[in-house]
């Protein structure tokens, strides 16, 4: 694995987390929040691991943070932000070519994956590069130009906030788990963690690691 010193790392952890009912992110996964779990694996890797969300709710972690939700219409503000807002608060801040956005709570992240798909971006010439799985696109785990920030800001400006649709005008570059098999035979690198059933599901995966 190599440093990527013109990547940059942020990780989104500022939703609701209305189904798991608690922040996702400051979840025990095995022994640290699992926001802190992810840090870990990104920092060899990155120039700079930051998180996007409450400032108040993280920074106690020691990251980095931004936050969400100075993005958008002034009758937003206040509201708990949506991934398209984290998005563009990434990108409005980065220094950097190359931003990797994750969501924080994807438990079955690997360094090894991590690295193949910064790889991967190094060698595009899009402006995005996105897994696709069988479940559909993943935005939140993917690789976005810094000249991504105008166009995001403005379909915000017009109203919208799926992702997808903010996107539809900019160049992606699509990878798939066939791309990736090798690195991932459960095929379960970019599950997240939605409900509470997921996460315990997490946690005795994350034991069946141990030695």
């Amino acid at each position: 694995m190599k440093r990527y010193h013109q990547v940059s790392a942020f990780v989104l952890c500022g939703g609701g987390s209305s189904r798991m009912g608690k922040p996702k992110g400051l979840l025990k996964f095995g022994e640290q929040p699992l926001i802190l779990r992810i840090a870990s694996l990104l920092e060899p890797l990155v120039s700079t691991v930051t998180a996007v969300g409450s400032p108040e709710r993280y920074v106690d972690l020691g990251l980095h943070v931004i936050d969400d939700a100075k993005i958008g219409s002034p009758k937003e503000k206040g509201k708990t932000a949506g991934p398209l807002r984290g998005i563009a608060s990434a990108l409005i801040s980065t220094r950097t070519e190359w931003n990797l956005i994750l969501a924080c709570d994807l438990p079955y992240l690997s360094a090894e994956w991590l690295d193949w798909l910064l790889g991967r971006a190094m060698n595009s010439n899009r402006q995005i590069v996105m897994p696709r799985t069988a479940r559909g696109l993943e935005p939140l785990a993917a690789v976005y130009r810094r000249k991504c920030a105008k166009p995001i800001l403005e379909a915000l400006h017009r109203g919208v906030h799926k992702v997808s649709d903010a996107l539809g005008e900019l160049r992606i570059e699509f990878v798939t788990e066939r791309d990736w098999g090798h690195l991932d035979p459960a095929g379960r690198v970019l599950y997240n963690m939605n409900a509470p059933d997921d996460y315990e599901e997490a946690r005795r995966w994350l034991e069946e690691q141990r030695p």
